[in-house]
């Protein structure tokens, strides 16, 4: 029998954690219960991360920690999915096709950030939403020190003022100052179509974000979006023109493409809608899990969002339960009660907040060390060690924060 993961996030890192750890708990041989990972490369993209400065340093290798307990790798993009036949077809980078057969399936494909169809973004655009995506930006930033001084070099422009906008912008004082040197003045602008910068976030937290934006001379242009970019910046919907050599698109996710092919339901984001052992309904053999599911988290109507935190302990539900009806052993609900967030502010520190409520629990620098700890080890993959990795992988306690 075959257990095939698709996607090498933290959904899927754990989902083939916690597989082999039931496989092991029930006794049962690496031969009797295959467990395969699909992914185009064996490493974790530590994607929380890549609002940083050396973006090129955050992947964590995944080879090791697979071979430590027996999961085999299969390097390529799962292309097509016949959920009928249950076969998983496979294109490798050299065009070579593999078709892998599946006992059962978990898709832990993850998201993407939404690009709409605007003039420009497509060609002039940046983001922070992949590995490739935030090196091009690193190189890029890095390249304006072969333009002469203006205040468009000088200029970001931050589309979308969520989370990852957030980030992104409070980083970016530091980090042109850095490349441009510390006469230059940054000036980074954040376009937020709604009302208010943080619209997620609640109102408790916003007037410690407000602050901090104003503490690093960052703008919020609210009301408004971008409607169209070139070369030289972006020109907003109520006409406003920003002169900007960078643009960064932070506004919005989906999940990604290849959830599409399960004929099942999905939500407004693309994510098949799945039950509390994280099956897709009325798709013999199919688990979803991470960004491309749309999971409740608990008894009283909260949802898992698309964040490490909830893809790293929904990929260990998912793993469990896919290799349970393999192994004909009881099937667990998947719960997430506690929730936490924590954002980066840049040089002004960090916000940490607790609950659904989002109630703020630490500000400043104790924010910031905490940031610093979920960012450089807590949200790393366990060591290759097989049975400290595969005791990490009880789905009970598994969590990213």
């Amino acid at each position: 029998m075959r257990l095939v993961i698709i996607g090498a996030g933290f959904a899927g890192m754990y989902a083939a954690l916690s597989s082999a750890r039931l496989r092991d708990i029930a006794g049962a041989s690496p031969k009797r219960i295959k467990i395969t990972l699909i992914a185009p490369q064996p490493s974790l993209v530590v994607r929380p991360r890549l609002y940083e400065p050396h973006p090129d340093r955050m992947t964590a290798p995944l080879g090791p920690l697979l071979a430590a307990i027996d999961v085999d790798y299969v390097k390529g993009s799962a292309q097509t999915i016949d959920t009928a036949a249950r076969t998983v077809d496979i294109v490798a980078a050299d065009g070579g096709r593999t078709t892998l057969e599946y006992d059962r399936l978990v898709l832990a494909t993850g998201s993407r950030l939404f690009k709409p169809n605007l003039p420009g973004l497509a060609e002039h655009g940046f983001s922070v939403d992949s590995y490739d995506d935030a090196v091009a930006l690193d190189r890029h930033l890095h390249g304006l020190t072969k333009q002469p001084p203006s205040v468009a070099r000088n200029t970001v422009v931050v589309a979308g003022g969520g989370f990852t906008g957030i980030e992104a912008a409070t980083e970016l004082p530091a980090r042109l100052r850095a490349i441009l040197g510390n006469d230059a003045k940054p000036r980074v602008v954040i376009v937020e179509r709604g009302e208010v910068v943080g619209p997620d976030m609640g109102p408790g937290p916003r007037p410690l974000i407000e602050a901090a934006l104003a503490k690093l001379d960052i703008e919020a242009r609210l009301g408004v979006g971008v409607a169209a970019l070139d070369a030289s910046g972006v020109t907003l919907s109520d006409g406003a023109r920003i002169d900007a050599a960078t643009v960064v698109w932070a506004a919005g996710m989906r999940a990604a493409p290849l959830t599409a092919q399960i004929p099942a339901e999905r939500d407004n984001l693309g994510r098949l809608l799945v039950d509390r052992q994280l099956r897709v309904p009325g798709v013999a053999g199919v688990f979803a899990t991470g960004d491309a599911a749309h999971a409740a988290s608990d008894d009283i109507g909260n949802t898992a969002l698309m964040s490490c935190q909830h893809a790293t302990r929904m990929g260990a539900f998912a793993g469990h339960n896919a290799a349970a009806e393999l192994l004909e052993l009881p099937t667990r609900t998947y719960h997430q009660e506690a929730y936490v967030t924590c954002l980066d502010l840049g040089t002004a520190g960090a916000l940490f907040t607790r609950g659904w409520e989002r109630d703020v629990e630490m500000t400043g620098e104790e924010a910031k060390t905490a940031k610093r700890e979920i960012n450089t080890v807590w949200i790393y993959p366990p060591s290759a060690e097989r049975a400290a990795a595969l005791a990490s992988a009880d789905p009970e306690r598994v969590t990213a924060l």
